[in-house]
């Protein structure tokens, strides 16, 4: 299975992040890493309960970041490493307009 991140902003665009030979990192540096982006982003939690899953939190980094963030090669690759560490998972699909993380 290959090591990457796709993220569906739109049916006409996505992004694919190769993660293959890329330095992981830990769980704990993925969740503080989106905890930050989070926060920066000005990100609002998706359930009205407040409660925010990882995946969730996933999910509303990507969208909040929008093209211009996701097109930044730096940035993607970050966010990129982040998801796929904190959702211990080899290959990810973030899909904005379904409002769906799958595996």
């Amino acid at each position: 299975m290959r090591s990457e991140v796709t993220v569906i902003v739109s049916p006409e665009q996505e992004y694919r992040i190769d993660l293959e030979g890329v330095a992981p990192l830990s769980n704990e540096e993925a969740r503080r890493w989106l905890d930050s982006e989070f926060v920066r982003l000005d990100c609002e939690p998706l359930r009205p309960s407040g409660k925010v899953l990882l995946a969730d939190k996933v999910l509303v980094v990507a969208a909040s970041a929008g093209n211009a963030s996701l097109a930044d090669a730096e940035w993607s690759k970050q966010f990129a490493r982040a998801a796929k560490a904190a959702l211990e998972r080899e290959a990810v699909r973030i899909d904005i307009p379904a409002m769906a993380v799958t595996f």
